[in-house]
């Protein structure tokens, strides 16, 4: 992206909960402090994974006494940037055309939180992620990805401020690093938190695509007398290739519920 682009359009694909306003809102603050125009809008959809939630965020340059007219949502082929928070939400930013091999930088986060349709499919019904990410690299002049999720952890943030970070570390937009912190500053809300977030983001963008890492989860070992009784249970009445499944479930439903 080079100074001379008049218009910025920039298109936020995230779960609820996630802060796509939030940085909706930073980012039309770090424009107008750097003198351009800028104006965002929302479709607001459900949180876990049923529904499309997509902030819209256009950016120009004040060039003669009319003010340039903006569009109030993203259309297919005519988007400078696109922000996704998760894997699957890259697909759907691919999928929706919003991503052109021509123009558009693709930023998202590699990790996944599984669809409702992915949780109740009778066996592993999950997305093929690697199908994606190449996707991605080919319908995107640059693409740009690495684990959001964990970057939040690392920092003691929240995915807001890691998607704004590398919205800035990606250099698309032609301001400076100072502005974008100090639109964090300016909110006056866990200003420290979203510093140290905004940072993680800032320098994972400028690294190579990195993939999360495989996590094997250990198979729990009852640890009280009520444990080890339902564990006894289910080696007496199930077959062995459903222990393992059977005493995650066991281990979530006696935090969750008790004996």
């Amino acid at each position: 992206m080079t100074d001379q682009r008049q218009r910025i359009g920039i298109a936020i694909l995230a779960l609820g909960g996630q802060g796509g306003g939030v940085l909706a809102d930073w980012i039309q603050e770090v424009a107008r402090a750097e003198g351009w125009l800028a104006q965002g809008t929302s479709v607001p959809g459900v949180a876990q994974r049923t529904g499309s939630t997509v902030y819209y965020v256009e950016l120009a340059r004040q060039t003669g006494e009319r003010a340039p007219i903006m569009a109030q949502m993203p259309a297919p082929g005519d988007v400078d940037i696109v922000i996704a928070s998760e894997l699957m939400e890259v697909g759907r930013a691919l999928v929706r055309g919003f991503a052109s091999p021509d123009r558009t930088t693709l930023i998202g986060s590699t990790h996944r939180i599984y669809a409702i349709s992915e949780k109740s499919a009778m066996g592993d019904g999950r997305g093929d992620g690697d199908k994606i990410i190449e996707a991605a690299h080919k319908r995107a002049q640059r693409f740009i990805g690495f684990d959001m999720e964990a970057a939040t952890d690392r920092s003691g943030s929240v995915i807001s401020s890691i998607m704004f970070g590398a919205l800035a570390g990606s250099r698309a937009l032609p301001f400076a690093r100072e502005t974008f912190e100090a639109a964090i500053r300016h909110s006056k809300i866990a200003v420290e938190s979203n510093l140290k977030g905004f940072d993680e983001g800032y320098r994972a963008a400028q690294a190579p695509v990195a993939l999360p890492e495989q996590v094997d989860h250990d198979t729990p070992t009852p640890s009280t007398e009520a444990g080890r009784a339902l564990y006894a249970r289910v080696q007496k009445t199930l077959p062995r290739p459903a222990h393992r499944n059977t005493l995650h479930g066991l281990h979530k439903l006696l935090d969750y519920q008790g004996p």
